[in-house]
């Protein structure tokens, strides 16, 4: 039988692109979450009537939404094999999830990265703070732990059992870096997916500010320097 695959999408304000991020869905998958993070608009509505389950956390922050999600599936009769993170802005590319999956399934590796590489990234779809904070924090890891990490990408899949046993917490801008950190501390095997991303629907939270750009940063750097000296 193949596995079960839940979807988790953090989402803020994604009336817009909610609904094509959903449709585009593979039908792998059995069940998709919507975490509006303490959305004003449509964004619920929107999303429940695409198709998803759609869950509220009114805490402001990327790793609460996708906490959120997770606590949602601990309560579930029966739990997934696979657990996929996605954006709900619509810059992935949501039928790539076969490809984030397949080594998985195939391979049994325990996490897959969706690398945005330059050649498969449309033009201004990555601002230069997202860009220079790529490198600066796989360079680190590559330096701190051998890292063969190229980027923080949130497209991401992982092994339930896996993801339960990071015992998650960051509950803003240093999620992903965190799940790959405790990936690497744990010696659990990971591997990169070259994926498609195109420009976003709407304004970066993150690195369309300046503010949000400067506090992810951070961030992700004391994540880093947190696991290189302890």
């Amino acid at each position: 039988m193949p596995p079960t695959i839940n979807v988790i999408i953090p989402a803020f304000n994604e009336e817009e692109s909610i609904a094509h991020v959903i449709k585009e869905i593979p039908d792998i998958v059995s069940e998709v979450i919507v975490v509006s993070n303490n959305s004003t608009d449509n964004t619920e509505s929107v999303a429940k009537n695409a198709g998803a389950t759609v869950l509220i956390e009114k805490q402001k922050g990327y790793g609460y939404a996708c906490l959120k999600g997770m606590q949602y599936i601990a309560t579930k009769e029966t739990k997934p094999e696979i657990i996929v993170f996605l954006d709900g802005d619509y810059s992935d590319y949501p039928a790539e999830l076969i490809n984030i999956v397949k080594p998985i399934i195939n391979d049994d590796i325990d996490m897959v990265v969706g690398s945005r590489v330059k050649e498969l990234r449309e033009a201004g779809s990555m601002t230069f703070p997202q860009i220079f904070g790529n490198w600066l924090a796989t360079s680190l890891m590559k330096l701190f732990f051998k890292a063969k990490f190229t980027d923080l990408g949130p497209f991401r899949a992982i092994k339930y059992d896996k993801l339960l046993s990071l015992e998650m917490v960051d509950k803003t801008y240093g999620w992903t870096v965190e799940m790959q950190l405790k990936v690497l501390r744990k010696r659990y095997s990971y591997k990169e997916v070259p994926v498609h991303y195109k420009k976003r629907i709407g304004v970066s939270k993150v690195s369309g500010t300046i503010k949000g750009a400067i506090f992810a940063g951070v961030k992700i750097l004391s994540w880093i320097f947190k696991y290189s000296f302890s």
